[in-house]
């Protein structure tokens, strides 16, 4: 199956193709939340790479989040347009686990926590198992990095975290980590593009946002105020 796939939930970029003979193609882009000028024309340069016209693609899988409001719009709305101008089906994935599948890839096993960047002094998490697969033990949530480090340190259990909330809040987590899954900091396209060639097609992708947009909230504090 030639699968391409669209991670967009942090401020990187990142698109992978695997296609029917075996063949995986990655890149991420690094930057500051720029997902609508480097989206498209990266997916169109792997396409080449790949020697796929994009009608040759029959899965769109996409990172729906928790993650930047911004960077989930362009990624969703992008693997949505694809998807229906090319006739091929879609599978959402979250990027809390796309974390926890490429910790375990790297050899991470036991508890994992997935910690992406909120903004605003947040976080989103989810806590994992991981053995011989992967499991989810609580759903996503937005919590703050003190209030992450009382709740772990009162169940005083060994964990390894990852992902870009680490790296941003390394000075109140550091406490927490028993290990760091390597530089684990964008949801891995690559675990994107396994998992989403075996998940089941959804009919349209729903952004997993857990909280209002940056300016939903700016507004509400002036209307207050």
């Amino acid at each position: 199956m030639n699968v391409l796939a669209i991670e967009t939930a942090t401020s990187a970029c990142a698109v992978g193709v695997a296609t029917t003979t075996g063949r995986e193609l990655t890149r991420v882009i690094a930057g500051e939340r720029h997902h609508n000028e480097v989206l498209v024309p990266t997916i169109a340069d792997l396409l080449r790479q790949a020697k796929l016209a994009p009608h040759a693609i029959e899965r769109v899988v996409v990172d729906h989040g928790p993650g930047l409001f911004t960077g989930l719009r362009v990624g969703v709305a992008t693997a949505i347009a694809f998807a229906q101008g090319v006739g091929a089906s879609l599978v959402e994935l979250s990027s809390l686990e796309l974390l926890a599948y490429g910790a375990r890839r790297d050899g991470v096993a036991g508890e994992f926590v997935a910690v992406v960047d909120a903004r605003r002094g947040e976080l989103f998490v989810q806590r994992f198992r991981l053995d011989r697969d992967v499991r989810a033990l609580n759903a996503p949530v937005v919590t703050t990095p003190a209030e992450l480090l009382a709740t772990w340190r009162e169940g005083a259990a060994a964990v390894t975290l990852g992902g870009d909330g680490l790296a941003r809040y390394a000075d109140v987590l550091a406490p927490l980590a028993s290990q760091v899954a390597g530089e684990l900091t964008v949801p891995p396209v690559l675990e994107a593009l396994r998992l989403g060639a075996t998940r089941d097609v959804v009919a349209t992708v729903t952004p997993l946002y857990l909280r209002e947009p940056d300016a939903v909230v700016n507004f509400s504090t002036r209307e207050r105020s």
